[in-house]
C-alpha cells in the first residue's frame, strides 16, 4: 500500500467505513496480487485496464476498486453484474448500480462470496 492510500485511509472519518476500507485493501490486494493505489481523490484501485468506446473516447481505469463513501462502501466491478447472481445471493445485504456494488457493512458480508466477486471482476477486467 502506498503512502497516499495510507493517508487516505487515515482520513476516513467514520470508524466503520475505515475498518471496511482496510479489510478491502487486504482482500483485494491478496486476490489481485496488485498494490493499492489512489485513482483520483476517493477511489482505491488495484491494477488497471484500458477502455475504448465506439465514439473514440478512451482511457485507463482501475481493474477493480472501491470507495468508502459516507453511507456505504462502493465496489467498482467489471462485467455484467447479472453474471454474479450466485455470489450476490450469498453476499448478504447489498444493492447494485451500473457496474457498482454497494455494501453498508463489508465486515458483515459473506467473505467467500466477496472474494469470488473480486476475483471474477478482476479476471474480466484483465481479459476485457
Amino acid at each position: 500500500m502506498d503512502d497516499d492510500v495510507a493517508k487516505f485511509l487515515d482520513g476516513v472519518g467514520d470508524a466503520q467505513r475505515q475498518r471496511d476500507a482496510r479489510l478491502l485493501v487486504g482482500l483485494m490486494g491478496e486476490v489481485t496480487g496488485e498494490p493499492a493505489v489512489m485513482w483520483g481523490g476517493s477511489i482505491i484501485g488495484f491494477g488497471s485496464r484500458h477502455y475504448k468506446y465506439e465514439s473514440g473516447r478512451e482511457g485507463d481505469v482501475a481493474a477493480i476498486g472501491f470507495s468508502p463513501r459516507k453511507a456505504q462502501t462502493v465496489l467498482y466491478l467489471t462485467g455484467d453484474l447479472d453474471g454474479y447472481a450466485d455470489q450476490l445471493g450469498r453476499l448478504g445485504p447489498h444493492s447494485l448500480g451500473k457496474g457498482c456494488l454497494y455494501i453498508k457493512r463489508v465486515d458483515q458480508a459473506d467473505q467467500a462470496a466477496l472474494r469470488e466477486i473480486v476475483a471474477r471482476s478482476f479476471e474480466v477486467a484483465k481479459n476485457h
